[in-house]
């Protein structure tokens, strides 16, 4: 090589050779960036966000049959056939959605190991309201201890486990989402070289032929060109899609799952607070006098419940988000103090009235619940659709680019040997 640079086609030889090999490392690196970014795009889209979508409903759902059976009992010996019907459903689906989770998940992961404790301790649960049941319809009152030790197992060991499934999941959507997101600074770093050579090699050609272009070089710098503009317009589109997806959709997603799951909790402490009539009491702290459990709960749920409901409106980016939250906040005061209402009543005396209060026909604390429920469902589902639609238009960004890059990439390594062979053929 140090001989071969003592001549004028020598040197051309090794410059050509340098283009050539600039030009695909550019390619190859952008295409081997690429492909990982978009791997991690599609992710997002087909794998890590269903997935946290399916954790938060195996959540909901345990938590929704948790309040339909403590419903159903408060309701008395004949349980409503609805409400039954609700139970039966919430219970099939969390079952259903577990099955799909096993399927995607591998069970030595911190996921597979909470969803086989759901499994595992699911059918207690569900034996544990059928013997509440049983002991209800024959008018024995151990059948509130079933339930409220059914109550207990839920809270205390299953939705923890549901929670932590979410949790995991939720993780590895965000680190899905970050992995799409991050610069291709090395495709980038190599594509600027690579221009920056060309153009040397066209500027040296000019100065020592007066000729102003070269075809093959040209050629080489355009396919340069459209790889390093594709990669930095494409990847800067989808940074932005991804960040809607993220800002609009899935923190929106998280705070009204969690606003969902505070309302049925809360509905379900408050039909324990009649079930157990004051049997469960919070523990003794000095002098202080202990309160009713289930009423403790109620009152923290729903505070949570209120703030939930306060970020999800701040979030909300379009009136078809914003205006079932508002309707949740709205049914949510009203709840508060239609249980206000039945509180009093039972304090009063009248449990048969505080009772028609909480799961009544009319004006029920009930049909706020179902209304807050059902508005929220609406937000989820609207949330839901938009962060899809922007994570597809980020995958979408990316699309095609990582063959296009190598395509190029090669192109332009034979323009440049093309461009140096029209030069050394002049020697000849």
């Amino acid at each position: 090589m140090r001989a071969a640079a003592t001549t004028e086609p020598g040197r051309l030889q090794i410059i050509g050779a340098l283009l050539a090999l600039l030009v695909v490392v550019f390619g190859a690196v952008t295409s081997f960036e690429v492909a990982d970014r978009y791997s991690a795009a599609d992710d997002v889209v087909e794998r890590s966000q269903p997935l946290s979508a399916v954790a938060a409903q195996i959540y909901g759902s345990l938590a929704s049959a948790d309040t339909a059976a403590s419903s159903g009992f408060l309701a008395g010996a004949q349980e409503p056939e609805l409400v039954q019907k609700g139970y039966r459903d919430d219970i099939t689906t969390a079952s259903e959605l577990l099955v799909d989770a096993a399927s995607s998940t591998d069970s030595s992961s911190d996921s597979g190991r909470q969803i086989a404790t759901i499994n595992e301790k699911l059918p207690r649960y569900t034996g544990l309201v059928e013997r509440a049941r049983a002991n209800n319809r024959q008018g024995l009152p151990l059948g509130g201890a079933y339930l409220r030790y059914a109550n207990q197992l839920m809270t205390q060991e299953i939705l923890p486990a549901a929670e932590k499934l979410y949790a995991s999941e939720t993780a590895r959507l965000d680190q899905d989402h970050e992995d799409a997101r991050l610069w291709p600074f090395l495709g980038l770093a190599a594509g600027v070289v690579a221009l920056g050579v060309l153009a040397w090699a066209q500027r040296r050609n000019y100065l020592r032929t007066n000729r102003v272009f070269n075809h093959g070089l040209l050629a080489a710098t355009a396919a340069a060109t459209v790889v390093l503009l594709w990669l930095a317009v494409g990847h800067t589109v989808a940074r932005v899609e991804l960040n809607n997806a993220n800002t609009n959709g899935q923190a929106s997603l998280k705070v009204l799952n969690d606003a969902r799951i505070s309302s049925l909790k809360a509905r379900a402490s408050e039909n324990l607070t009649l079930v157990a009539r004051g049997a469960v009491l919070t523990e003794k702290k000095g002098d202080e006098p202990q309160k009713d459990q289930y009423e403790v709960d109620y009152q923290s749920y729903m505070s949570a419940l209120d703030t939930a409901l306060a970020k999800a409106e701040k979030l909300a980016d379009d009136g078809a988000g914003r205006l079932p939250v508002d309707s949740a906040r709205t049914a949510t005061d009203e709840w508060q103090k239609r249980h206000g209402s039945a509180t009093a009543a039972d304090k009063a005396g009248d449990y048969d009235k505080a009772v028609e209060k909480v799961i009544g026909v009319k004006a029920s604390t009930g049909q706020s619940f179902h209304i807050v429920e059902n508005k929220l469902v609406k937000a989820i589902t609207h949330e839901q659709e938009e962060f899809t639609d922007s994570a597809k238009a980020g995958r979408g960004a990316l699309f095609g680019l990582a063959i296009g890059a190598l395509v190029l990439g090669l192109l332009g390594a034979v323009g440049a040997i093309l461009g140096v062979n029209r030069r050394l053929s002049e020697y000849r």
